[in-house]
């Protein structure tokens, strides 16, 4: 009876294994290359934790009647 070749196989499969994570290392290089150049311009001077600059306008007050000095 003929023996499998299992260390062959175990190798075969290791190095697909291998080239697989080598392509998605270039892959995510690449991505990250693409964004170091161009950077996402998406509200980044707008601090959404900061607190609220304060006003002197009443909120309560309608949009109607003229603030009193």
């Amino acid at each position: 009876m003929a023996r499998s070749n299992f260390s062959f196989k175990k190798r075969q499969k290791e190095l697909e294994r291998k080239k697989k994570q080598e392509e998605k290392r270039q892959r995510r290089m690449a991505k990250k290359e693409t964004e170091e150049e161009t950077p996402v311009e998406a509200d980044s001077d707008v601090d959404l934790l900061a607190p609220k600059p304060e006003t002197n306008e009443d909120p309560e007050a309608p949009a109607d009647e003229p603030l009193a000095p």
